[in-house]
């Protein structure tokens, strides 16, 4: 499919239909040999409550943004390395079916289909796509991820000293190590997790703790090192991108409240060919 349709009009046409739709606020999507795949709704589970998410598939990157008006308007573009992708499916519950998870080294989340045809077919081409793209560069599958954030509403006491209750006084925090909800007093320390964000992030006490220990063992372990020979580049200072991927789930959605989202005779996704 990526062969049939890498460098024709009609690709070149789909791609800027998204671009228009993200506006000035998106990023340029249109990269020789990029070619888009497939798009849909999908049901991203937010720390607040779960909210439709537009989603596109390309042959190396997935996208996804918040739905301003469907097929002409969307915000808050997020772009997702399809080589730092590993997915894993997850069982029912009773608010959301045909759910699984998107893993990535930054961030990871769960979605859900309107129908377990549909989530067979996105998972399928998103392996394919992921597959393709490691055979390519020669890399190996992705083994560290980001903790997914459990849902506000999954507990109502701090999942850390399960004493503090919550309320409208006493705020809800997650640790950006584990995703637990957690009280203040239970994740006053920031530490340094470069993987995720160039600034210092809330981590729980117990976390914490491990990062600590973690760190200490590094460090003893470069002490045991021989120092390399190295000539310095003066003026030199590595750059690190400001990737903070703030989240959206705050903002209001513009989406009717009767809609609904698991109904098998509408078709959310379509794969092009």
């Amino acid at each position: 499919m990526v062969d049939h349709l890498a460098n024709t009009e009609i690709n070149s046409q789909r791609i800027a239909a998204v671009e228009n739709c993200f506006g000035a606020s998106g990023q340029p999507l249109a990269v020789p040999g990029r070619v888009l795949l497939g798009e849909g709704i999908l049901t991203k589970e937010c720390r607040k409550k779960p909210k439709p998410r537009i989603f596109f598939l390309f042959n190396d990157i997935l996208v996804y943004g918040s739905i301003v008006i469907n097929k002409r308007k969307y915000n808050s573009q997020h772009i997702i390395p399809l080589e730092d992708v590993t997915l894993e499916t997850l069982p029912d519950t009773l608010q959301m079916k045909n759910r699984w998870m998107i893993k990535t080294s930054k961030k990871s989340f769960v979605v859900s289909a309107a129908s377990l045809t549909e989530r067979k077919e996105w998972i399928s081409h998103l392996e394919e796509c992921i597959r393709h793209l490691l055979t390519k560069t020669g890399r190996q599958p992705s083994t560290e991820h980001a903790a997914p954030w459990i849902p506000d509403k999954a507990t109502d006491i701090c999942m850390r000293c399960t004493q503090t209750k919550f309320s409208t006084l006493t705020r809800r925090h997650h640790c950006r190590k584990c995703g637990f909800v957690v009280c203040a007093d239970c994740s006053r320390q920031r530490f340094l997790m470069p993987r995720l964000s160039p600034k210092p992030l809330r981590v729980c006490n117990l976390c914490y703790r491990q990062l600590l220990a973690e760190k200490k063992k590094e460090a003893e372990a470069d002490r045991s090192q021989p120092e390399p020979i190295h000539s310095a580049v003066l003026g030199y200072e590595p750059s690190s991108g400001d990737d903070s991927d703030k989240s959206d789930d705050d903002k209001a959605d513009q989406w009717p409240a009767d809609t609904e989202f698991y109904t098998s005779e509408v078709s959310w996704s379509s794969f092009h060919s």
